[in-house]
């Protein structure tokens, strides 16, 4: 199949979108999602020099209309509600609101249109023209069905924005998930559509919400073969991610040929998060942007946009994970060496932990894991059935 050639030389023009109002999709205090992280990583990108205020764009609030493209009216009628005070009890818990996930809070429906808006202005200024790649960390939500809120997710703005695409762009579209947790809203809200493709490389189900991503999950109708979930195993360490990551990520760029790649760049499979059971590194925070970039232009023209999504070690993990796709964006390659010491003495009185003086991480800094071989086998052959679809298709070995 025909690919773009692309020069490693050149320059990207991208956007980063954001405001210091993303804060206000505030759950409660002792809540695990917690939007400080998306600021953090915005100073920490100012303090290395890498973001220029010329580079910032300021989100818009999502339409009633663009929300609709997505969910049910009625259950944004009750996010509306519930942003007031008005909501019944009864229908709180009918649209998933008001639970120990998704639990209520005032201007939650501005909060939240607020968070989609960013994504859309992320798919304007990468599909208008005005540059190659945009990267919208307050987004990512790929938990929010149609009339339900789920997971710390009230609206799906990856959802929406794929959808709007569809509409207003008429092309093809490959969703790209690296979060712990199965990207779920998402798949779902085109699992019968052959023009969006998605792949969630995730923890298995077994053990971690929201208990779906099966490797025959693969869309239905004419949707059917443009769904790929790949659940590895608990414990998996760097090198069998990354295996997985990349193989499925060429192949299924080369088999579906999309016109633009949204990422959702969870940072929850690092070791120490505490919401999963993954052994990363920030070994795969750095190429995981690093492959997606190369992809983009191979396939794309560049057309490349990013999105947050889960990560729950604020202080050590995600706003190293996070500045590294804007790095690639821009530079080509992650950042390495020392962390800004303005950054650290900011945030280290802020953190319940010591904060990381480096990119990298440190050498074993965690425990050796006993059945490290015996993962990797499993995760293979996981990701050999998930990819036996186009192997068929092709008659491939």
């Amino acid at each position: 199949m025909a690919k773009h050639t692309w020069d490693l030389t050149m320059n990207c023009k991208s956007a980063f979108i954001y405001a210091e109002d993303y804060k206000s999709y505030h759950f409660r205090t002792d809540h695990p999602f917690n939007q400080l992280r998306v600021q953090s990583t915005y100073d920490l990108l100012k303090s290395s020099g890498a973001l220029s205020d010329t580079q910032v764009l300021s989100p818009r609030t999502a339409t009633i209309e663009e929300l609709k493209l997505v969910h049910d009216e009625r259950f944004i009628e009750a996010v509306i509600a519930s942003s007031n005070g008005q909501l019944k009890e009864q229908d709180a818990a009918e649209f998933g609101l008001g639970t120990e996930d998704t639990p209520i809070f005032s201007g939650m429906h501005e909060a939240a249109s607020l968070l989609v808006g960013g994504t859309l202005q992320a798919v304007d200024y990468v599909l208008e023209g005005k540059g190659q790649h945009a990267l919208n960390l307050g987004g990512g939500l790929h938990h929010g069905f149609k009339r339900k809120a789920s997971g710390f997710c009230i609206y799906n703005d990856a959802a929406i924005a794929i959808a709007y695409i569809r509409k207003h762009y008429n092309v093809k579209v490959l969703y790209v998930d690296t979060d712990a947790h199965h990207g779920d809203g998402v798949q779902w809200s085109f699992y019968d559509d052959p023009n969006v493709c998605t792949l969630s490389i995730h923890e298995t189900g077994r053990y971690l919400f929201p208990g779906t991503g099966n490797v025959n999950e693969r869309g239905i109708k004419e949707g059917y073969g443009y769904s790929f979930n790949i659940p590895i195993d608990a414990f998996t360490e760097d090198e069998s991610f990354l295996q997985i990551y990349e193989k499925a990520f060429r192949e299924i760029m080369d088999y579906f040929q999309p016109d633009i790649i949204v990422t959702q760049n969870g940072a929850d499979a690092h070791a120490y998060d505490p919401l999963s059971h993954l052994c990363g590194t920030m070994k795969i925070y750095e190429y995981i942007p690093m492959l997606a970039h190369e992809l983009a232009h191979t396939y794309c023209d560049g057309k490349w946009i990013a999105l947050g999504g889960g990560g729950y070690d604020i202080w050590r993990v995600v706003p190293r994970a996070w500045a590294q796709i804007w790095n690639v964006m821009n530079d080509q390659k992650p950042f390495s060496g020392s962390l800004p010491k303005e950054w650290i003495d900011k945030y280290q009185s802020k953190s319940l932990v010591p904060l990381p003086d480096t990119w990298h991480d440190q050498p074993n800094f965690y425990k050796p894991i006993p059945r490290k071989k015996e993962i990797t086998e499993k995760n293979e052959q996981t990701l050999n059935k998930a990819l036996q679809f186009i192997w068929n298709r092709y008659n491939k070995p």
